[in-house]
């Protein structure tokens, strides 16, 4: 406990972080499902739900992927620690790094919690973007480290220069490119000029879970490569599509990636990683499964421009559209009456709500409903 108090938390957060290393999946920042039970409706799901309000990839693991999975599960009494060696050895192949520069984790909102209880204090704030994804922020406001939230450029990407400017005593700056909630991407160049300008001992946590959707040649591995103090996210649940398999990782330089590891421990589901590994060695997947997505986001983006609504520009599997209203009984209708979930608002953005992007089926609902709620 004296670790705890030294760093400038309570008695009372040590409880909290206590409370958070035992049960984090209980708690309600814990991960997208988690929040997107603020936009659903309670109770058992009707059959022809549509789902597009937790940024979930509706095309499911590739068949390769789902074979693994299924040809392990008969080996399901073993720990197989191998399964998840083989994930971490292919990754760090495919992304020029040592093996022990990755940490394999199920998904990437552990890492994402972790890194906040590793490197905030009270006194050494969270830094992030408004709107942003928000579950790092109430990870920090639960454990009593400040938050400090910046505004979006008008261009949609992160202002790197105001999250530097925020605070000279910054633990760690959450950037989510593309970003979520709106889909959008920060340049290269800003990402650079924020590694290289940010206060003296912070850590800047990439977070990486869309980036293979909005395109190639956007990721940011080789900084760590390069031994800067980054920590990039990746997760299985959108591209590869499995959000209920459980994969991700965390790519960082060795003493970062220990430091964070400390807080948590527990072994992979071997499914998940059997078709963690497999998915990445499916060459087509990617390129494939960014073009359906893109396809259909664009199919949908033009629909609500048509219609005379704007839409931030996104290029992931989700946007955020100006309803000029009050969303929430917005969403409640397309619930209710039509069977279409869509996703949240975020305060700073009061008439704007985001809407994932599902097959092209489920899109074509999405419209029919949306026109005759908005009537």
């Amino acid at each position: 406990m004296k670790q705890y108090l030294q760093r400038g938390f309570t008695r009372r957060s040590f409880g909290q972080i206590a409370t958070m290393i035992a049960g984090a999946s209980a708690l309600p920042f814990y991960n997208e499902p988690a929040l997107a039970q603020l936009s659903r409706v309670r109770g058992e799901l009707p059959a022809d739900a549509v789902l597009i309000n937790a940024n979930e990839n509706p095309l499911g693991p590739c068949p390769e992927a789902r074979d693994a999975a299924h040809n392990i599960v008969a080996k399901g009494g073993r720990y197989m620690y191998g399964e998840t060696d083989k994930v971490a050895k292919i990754l760090s192949e495919q992304e020029g790094v040592k093996a022990d520069y990755i940490r394999i984790y199920a998904g990437s909102s552990a890492p994402l919690h972790q890194s906040v209880l590793a490197f905030t204090t009270p006194t050494k704030p969270l830094v992030m973007a408004d709107p942003g994804y928000e579950a790092g922020g109430r990870a920090a406001a639960f454990i009593g480290s400040k938050v400090i939230k910046v505004p979006l450029k008008k261009d949609f990407s992160h202002d790197v220069k105001a999250m530097v400017a925020a605070s000279s005593e910054t633990g760690l700056i959450y950037l989510c490119n593309p970003n979520n909630p709106t889909g959008t991407l920060t340049k290269r160049s800003d990402i650079e000029w924020l590694v290289e300008n940010k206060p003296k001992g912070a850590v800047v946590l990439i977070d990486e879970a869309y980036t293979h959707i909005a395109g190639a040649d956007l990721f940011s591995t080789d900084l760590v490569a390069k031994d800067k103090d980054v920590i990039v996210l990746r997760t299985f649940s959108k591209i590869y599509g499995m959000a209920g398999l459980r994969a991700g990782a965390a790519i960082g330089r060795p003493d970062l990636i220990e430091k964070m590891g400390g807080w948590g421990a527990g072994m992979m589901p071997i499914t998940g990683m059997a078709a963690a590994s497999t998915s990445l060695q499916v060459k087509s997947l990617i390129p494939e499964r960014r073009k359906i997505i893109g396809d259909v986001r664009e199919d949908t983006l033009s629909f609500l421009t048509g219609k005379g609504y704007t839409v931030v520009p996104s290029v992931s599997n989700k946007f955020m559209v100006d309803l000029r209203t009050d969303p929430k009984p917005v969403i409640a209708k397309l619930a209710s009456d039509h069977h279409v979930y869509i996703g949240r608002v975020w305060p700073v953005w009061p008439n704007h709500v985001r809407v994932s992007v599902g097959t092209k089926e489920e899109m074509e609902k999405f419209k029919t409903a949306f026109v005759k709620v908005m009537a």
